[in-house]
């Protein structure tokens, strides 16, 4: 029986919030809080109609450091998850440190003034988590999260050692709108339109924007153009995948985001510094949020499947081979059982997993860790039960495509 905090309640907060009332045997005690307490307000309605328990709301100001020592110190939760905007990972990060408590996030740390994530500030934690003697584990949604973890099972099950591995995302939904994001349209604008980069033999490569494309098929899904991007589990995977050469991640995109994302990016409205209207000061990125769909609002009209996994390529008892490991959500289901579409669902899932990683006693350490630094088993176990069923499948010529890509 456990005590949890969430902080942030857009869609992936929500499915954190359905999966563990749903795992109410450990999760006894649930306070959800944000800076929007309409939101919490709305959520515990919905989980109160749907399943006949109660849980605490609260607002917060997560930007305040004070605000959430006071908080925690409220509620006095085992664990703190971290739903909230990676901006706030810090000042979360910060406030368990100082009431001793532990710490969950989905999402690695970005500066809001500059389109950059990393996960340099938040590992410097380490010896102070340590010496308080709680655990920070970064990571727990699904890229990052539950690839790191696929690359952690492969490495222990399939391979001697892993030499190459590309992460592969698609999203093959539709939700109607003719431009819209599937999470914080913020946090997804600035990462698409960022420079690629990729890891090989040691040292970063960089790419423009959508330099490098090829076409996967995705399995249940079919072939999607998929584009080469930066993203932050490559970051921790260079260095606890133990003879790694290269890592790429590939996400799809169609035409039409594309031609607006481009488009919008033009005009300035992607800009993250200051600017001047009518005398007022916005930032173009943040007023474009306010004139897009809500991503907690998509899964009602969302439908189509994701399918995110990893190819591993490397050596077991002198011979090749290749790996594919991947998870196929179908966006109508995860709205059925959580009321978000499929990408909050790969996101929450995980994020309940991990809590209970650390509150089952299953997961153990002090100080800071990214997910893969565990024992992946227990947590692929619970993604069968949880709702995010996994598979397995020997490669050949694929991975032949995307030998040849690289070499292009």
């Amino acid at each position: 029986m456990a005590k949890v905090l969430i902080i942030g309640a857009g869609g992936v907060g929500r499915v954190v919030l359905h999966k563990c009332v749903q795992n109410r045997d450990l999760f006894s005690d649930i306070t959800l809080a944000s800076r929007r307490l309409a939101s919490c307000e709305a959520y515990k309605e919905e989980i109160k109609d749907r399943y006949g328990v109660e849980i605490d709301i609260a607002e917060v100001d997560a930007d305040s450091v004070e605000a959430l020592v006071a908080l925690i110190e409220k509620v006095k939760p085992d664990i703190v998850l971290n739903i909230a905007l990676p901006y706030q990972d810090l000042t979360i990060m910060e406030a368990c440190l100082r009431t001793k408590t532990h710490y969950l996030d989905t999402a690695n740390y970005e500066h809001p003034d500059t389109a950059k994530f990393e996960y340099k500030e938040q590992w410097a934690y380490h010896d102070r988590y340590k010496d308080a003697g709680i655990m920070a584990l970064l990571g727990s949604g699904f890229d990052p999260g539950v690839t790191n973890l696929f690359c952690a099972y492969a490495q222990k099950h399939y391979f001697d050692e892993i030499e190459t591995i590309d992460i592969l995302d698609c999203n093959g939904g539709d939700h109607g709108y003719p431009f819209a994001t599937n999470f914080n349209p913020e946090i997804n604008l600035r990462e698409v339109s960022a420079k690629g980069r990729y890891w090989k033999e040691g040292r970063w490569i960089e790419t423009e924007p959508m330099e490098i494309k090829m076409v996967w098929n995705y399995p249940e899904i079919g072939e999607r153009d998929s584009y080469l991007l930066y993203h932050e589990e490559m970051e921790s995977l260079v260095k606890h995948i133990k003879g790694l050469k290269r890592i790429r991640f590939f996400m799809t995109f169609g035409e039409s985001y594309l031609t607006h994302m481009k488009c919008l990016e033009n005009v300035g409205m992607l800009g993250i510094e200051e600017v001047e209207h009518d005398g007022c000061k916005i930032v173009p990125i943040q007023f474009l949020k306010t004139l897009l769909p809500d991503p907690s609002t998509l899964g009602a009209r969302t439908k189509g499947k994701t399918n995110i996994g990893i190819v591993a390529h490397g050596i077991k008892n002198g011979e090749p081979r290749t790996i594919y490991i991947y998870n196929v959500c179908d966006h109508q289901e995860a709205f059925r059982e959580t009321n978000s579409q499929a990408v909050s669902y790969t996101t929450g899932v995980p994020a309940m997993i991990g809590a209970k990683m650390i509150l089952e006693g299953k997961w153990k350490g002090s100080g800071v860790f990214n997910i893969e630094e565990f024992d992946p088993d227990p947590f692929m176990e619970e993604l069968n039960r949880q709702g995010l069923p996994w598979v397995v499948k020997e490669l050949e010529s694929e991975y032949n495509m995307l030998s040849q890509l690289e070499e292009r």
